[in-house]
């Protein structure tokens, strides 16, 4: 398959036309992330893992480079958006080159069984055309999946390891899931019964390269790492100065962990933490406690005029039935972002149900875990509140087109890095907002700058891991040691770093970034300094570096300019130096 206009280079090109074939490029060789985004011309297919494939989409990538405009052939928004596209095209290109992706089981049975759950997520058109989709993608799971396998050889045991567990998740949608659906099409129930067969293959296949798999690296490499931070994040900080700082933090965080907790009368932060789970709600008002607390929070935002809170309603709502013996094997996220394109007035965020077929014990673990500090930190402000669904909303409107699609979250990844300091960087520094605020009591508090050293963990393990200089086990230890993650999750955590370059860093480098731009504006407006227009005009921007968008803010503030991306063009579109 090829993408129209693609046939050689051609520097010529307009920018808008050279996009326009970027975009195109994005969304046929990867459909899944297409359907997330909102763009649902590819609803049917899924991407072709094959060698032919493979060599395709890098073939097309190539093209695409070499017909970029040149950097100084346009301004504004369109110039920053050709900058973000070349970098996620360099990236992209890396990884087909290398392996790295390719070579990754966990990511083909993502986009596998996301492609089928895309469909199924949201009421993006007529459940019979969403049906007939579902049924063609999985149909093509057997070819898919016989094409993925040819890349086993060099697979690492760690990443076998977790696609064994997401093709138990994904015989359970298939198996358990799909016959919940209230409607159904001619040829559903036989193309799930042969995706489930591709799968168990696929996982019989996996079983046997874990009996011999060896010691295939997991490190991207140094060089790989400083490109994604060069053409995605586009940081100034080297690689190894940002896991210095963020190790030596790691250094001075037990002690004061350990203070704070004995001022909170806990004997250490492990007790202080546990504590937390006391305070959750009755199984009769788990549910609707999720709401209360997004109204509390964004009553503490408004009371203090820190935002402008857009209208964007939000439900809670338990999991789809379809949904739910598969969720705990895979990479289900509850708030999962909005598509791009046609999305819902309001959107459902999928809480896991307090299933009355549990045991009580099951049920009490379940309430223990969503204590009250954990809706309103993780579920209400980090996603479904101030955080990432409030920051979605303005990426929508960016002038941007990068900047409206670069943080959707696709099958096991957001669409494009790029966005990924702007994301995690805001949903982070958000839920320092809420605690300087007065959101958190202050048991609350505590837990919430104890979180910090999981940020730093991750800065160090991206760093040291791809720079090959810490092993999985190593990085999993610094997580428990230093995170206080249970063993299972700090190895789950450290296997998707090894995944993912530049994916883990991302979280610190954004929520810094932020906070030292807000400083720097503060200084430099003084009383003219309103948190609210500053938030307002930062979130303008959509999902784009935030290394850019400090450069830019800083630059208008100095010329006496509005700070809003709705105000003028863009102006910083440099590449880091």
């Amino acid at each position: 398959m090829r993408c129209l206009g693609m046939s050689g280079p051609d520097r010529a090109l307009p920018v808008t036309t050279w996009l326009d074939r970027f975009f195109r490029w994005h969304h046929e060789h990867h459909p899944v992330s297409a359907t997330f985004i909102g763009v649902h011309e590819h609803d049917h297919r899924l991407p072709d893992p094959s060698e032919a494939g493979v060599a395709a989409t890098l073939a097309e990538a190539r093209v695409l480079l070499e017909q970029a405009p040149e950097p100084g052939s346009a301004d504004g928004f369109e110039a920053l958006d050709l900058r973000l596209a070349v970098g996620a095209l360099r990236i992209r290109t890396w990884e087909l080159e290398s392996g790295h992706m390719v070579r990754n089981p966990s990511l083909h049975v993502a986009e596998a069984v996301f492609g089928a759950m895309s469909l199924l997520l949201t009421d993006f058109a007529p459940i019979d055309e969403r049906l007939e989709a579902l049924t063609a993608r999985l149909s093509a799971v057997p070819g898919f999946l016989e094409a993925a396998g040819a890349g086993l050889a060099d697979a690492p045991a760690a990443w076998i390891e977790r696609a064994r567990r997401e093709c138990r998740g994904a015989l359970s949608f298939l198996e358990l899931g799909v016959p919940t659906l209230t409607v159904t099409r001619p040829g559903l129930a036989e193309a799930a019964a042969s995706a489930a067969t591709a799968f168990r293959r696929y996982a019989a296949r996996l079983e046997e390269h874990a009996s011999r798999a060896g010691g295939a690296p997991v490190s991207a490499g140094a060089d790989a790492l400083a490109l994604h931070l060069a053409e995605a994040h586009f940081l100034r900080e080297p690689a190894e100065d940002l896991a210095a700082r963020a190790r030596s933090e790691l250094g001075r965080s037990a002690e004061r962990s350990a203070a704070s907790a004995r001022r909170l009368g806990a004997p250490d932060a492990a007790g202080a933490l546990a504590s937390l789970a006391d305070a959750h709600p009755s199984a009769d008002r788990y549910l609707a406690r999720f709401g209360e607390i997004w109204r509390d929070a964004k009553a503490t935002v408004e009371r203090a005029e820190a935002l402008t809170w857009p209208d964007f309603p939000i439900r809670y709502v338990p999991r789809p039935a379809w949904s739910r013996a598969a969720a705990p094997d895979l990479y289900f996220l509850p708030y999962r972002s909005p598509a791009a394109y046609g999305r819902p007035r309001s959107h459902d965020y999928l809480v896991a149900p307090v299933d009355d077929a549990r045991s009580a014990a099951e049920r009490e673990a379940l309430l223990r875990s969503h204590s009250d500090y954990v809706i309103k930190s993780n579920h209400v402000v980090h996603h479904g509140g101030v955080g990432h669904h409030v920051q979605n909303w303005h990426a929508f409107r960016s002038p941007s087109r990068v900047g409206r699609v670069a943080a959707v979250d696709a099958a096991a990844r957001i669409a494009m890095l790029c966005g990924g300091t702007m994301a995690e960087g805001w949903a982070c520094y958000a839920t320092d907002l809420v605690a300087e605020l007065g959101g958190f009591e202050p048991l609350e508090r505590f837990a919430h700058e104890h979180g910090r050293a999981r940020m730093c963990a991750r800065a160090v393990v991206d760093v040291e891991l791809h720079s090959g200089r810490m092993s999985l086990e190593e990085a999993a230890e610094l997580y428990r040691r230093h995170a206080g993650m249970s063993p299972a999750a700090a190895r789950a955590e450290a296997v998707k770093n090894s995944m993912f370059p530049g994916g883990a860093l991302m979280y610190l480098a954004g929520t810094d970034t932020i906070h030292g731009l807000r400083a720097a504006l503060e200084a430099e407006l003084g009383g003219a300094f309103s948190m609210r227009a500053f938030h307002d005009a930062f979130l303008s921007y959509g999902s784009v570096p935030v290394r850019l968008v400090a450069e830019e803010m800083t630059t208008r503030a100095r010329r006496g300019e509005p700070l809003g991306a709705h105000e003028r063009p863009f102006l910083t579109t440099a590449a880091p130096s």
